[in-house]
């Protein structure tokens, strides 16, 4: 058992969408159904998708993929990943979701791809 890591949840967002909403929602729904596995075994979930997307709306982006979109979104995760513990690395092909598992190796840190791989968390740390 270990105590709780915090783990940036890293899947497909645009990728094999052709930037239908429909297709993105479902991808981050994946991400966020992860996430909450995650929570529940006990451990710290992010996704860059949670503070991204706020900003960029509110940073005024028209469109995905628009230049206020690419200022923001993968710099937030790059920079997640940096006070992360680990990585999760979920879904299909996506070349985001693959840089932020290099970053993750790169900077020494765990990389996970099935939830079964992650270490238990200690029962009652940070669970509240």
């Amino acid at each position: 058992m270990s105590s709780p890591l915090m783990i940036l949840v890293a899947g497909p967002y645009r990728s094999g969408t052709n930037d239908d909403p429909t297709l993105i929602a479902a991808n981050v729904r994946a991400m966020t159904e992860t996430a909450l596995a995650l929570f529940r075994a006990g451990h710290l979930p992010v996704l860059g998708e949670w503070f991204a997307l706020p900003l960029i709306e509110h940073a005024g982006s028209r469109a995905v993929g628009d230049a206020v979109f690419n200022e923001i979104f993968h710099p937030i995760a790059r920079r997640l990943v940096a006070k992360c513990d680990g990585c999760l690395r979920i879904g299909g092909a996506s070349t985001g979701a693959d840089e932020m598992v290099a970053l993750a190796r790169q900077a020494g840190k765990a990389v996970y791809f099935d939830l079964a791989e992650l270490p238990p968390a200690l029962p009652g740390k940070l669970q509240s």
